[in-house]
């Protein structure tokens, strides 16, 4: 690997030719991706690989010229301090606003390169064909507001972005609530009936821990097993699996660590601290993303919470 000033002006041009041509993909990659469900907002990111496209031609025209036909195979990880991205396949399915921001950063990294590239060439041809790319992915960012624009209106991209909004909700949002609440609020009986029944701390942990897990485990298979998302839109089974599992067993052991503490009236007291603000998030998450009213959503989980916990106390002191 070398330093990007080790570079002489025939290296900079094919590293340049390279990272279009990578750019001009990575656009193609995030337009394909958003065909099926944002088709206006596709079109922006064909139309800026199109543009991509451009620049390249012109970089391998002006190279042609220069040093011939052979271009050496040149790639950002194969320079130091050069700017790195991961290929879209990599990434989870990015949301409308995240692509759009990942635009505006490779169009200032671009420019950032070319602004750099051109400082270090004394030919005056190539100088002014990078200040120019320069100048050019700088703006692309106003570029992809016209196309934006033409293509993407606003009732349209509201709509996109209610869309993609939605679809968060379904693949990530409901399955995390499901088992937050699951975990927050089954796992109360036998977390405080074990505390009040024996008065050792250690023991309601140890209960606590297993009804955890186990009640993540549960829920991780349920959760897979109830819906292969090929309809509903919910995303993959294994991904929601994990999550409601996860989330499961988080809620779980919110209220169980607090029985680490020896004492065991200062246990209970930070484990019913802990219960309250667990139900406080469940609440807000379900006024914030499952548009329940705020008081509504309060009441409901504290009244479930308040029933079990109370059967954990009677259990527990029976």
């Amino acid at each position: 690997m070398r330093n990007f000033s080790e570079l002489s002006e025939r290296e900079i041009l094919a590293l340049a030719i390279g990272a279009e041509e990578e750019d001009g993909r990575i656009y193609a990659d995030i337009a394909e991706g958003l065909h099926a469900d944002f088709p206006a907002s596709a079109k922006v990111f064909f139309e800026m690989a199109a543009e991509e496209s451009d620049h390249r031609r012109r970089l391998i025209d002006l190279y042609q010229e220069k040093f011939g036909d052979h271009i050496p195979l040149i790639r950002r990880q194969d320079v130091k301090g050069f700017l790195h991205r991961k290929t879209v396949w990599q990434l989870p399915k990015p949301s409308i606003r995240d692509v759009r921001k990942l635009a505006e950063s490779m169009e200032s990294e671009t420019a950032n390169f070319y602004r750099l590239a051109a400082s270090r060439t004394s030919d005056v041809t190539i100088r002014k064909l990078l200040g120019d790319l320069a100048e050019a992915e700088q703006n692309h960012e106003h570029i992809a507001d016209k196309l934006t624009e033409a293509n993407v209106p606003e009732p349209v991209r509201q709509t996109e972005d209610k869309s993609a909004e939605r679809n968060f909700v379904l693949r990530y949002v409901q399955p995390g609530l499901a088992g937050l609440m699951d975990g927050s609020v089954s796992t109360l009986a036998p977390v405080f009936a074990a505390a009040f029944a024996t008065h050792k701390p250690h023991e309601a942990f140890i209960v606590g821990i297993a009804a955890s897990l186990g009640a993540g485990i549960s829920m991780a298979f349920a959760e897979a097993l109830s819906d292969d998302g090929s309809l509903t839109g919910r995303g993959s089974p294994i991904l929601r699996g994990a999550i409601t599992g996860g989330m499961t067993t988080v809620g779980g052991l919110g209220h169980t660590l607090p029985f680490l503490i020896p004492n065991f009236w200062t246990a209970m007291a930070v484990a019913f601290g802990v219960v309250v603000v667990e139900l406080g998030v469940i609440s807000w998450i379900r006024a914030r993303y499952m548009e329940a009213p705020p008081l509504q959503a309060a009441l409901q989980v504290a009244l479930g919470g308040a029933i079990v916990f109370g059967v954990g106390v009677a259990l527990g002191t029976s």
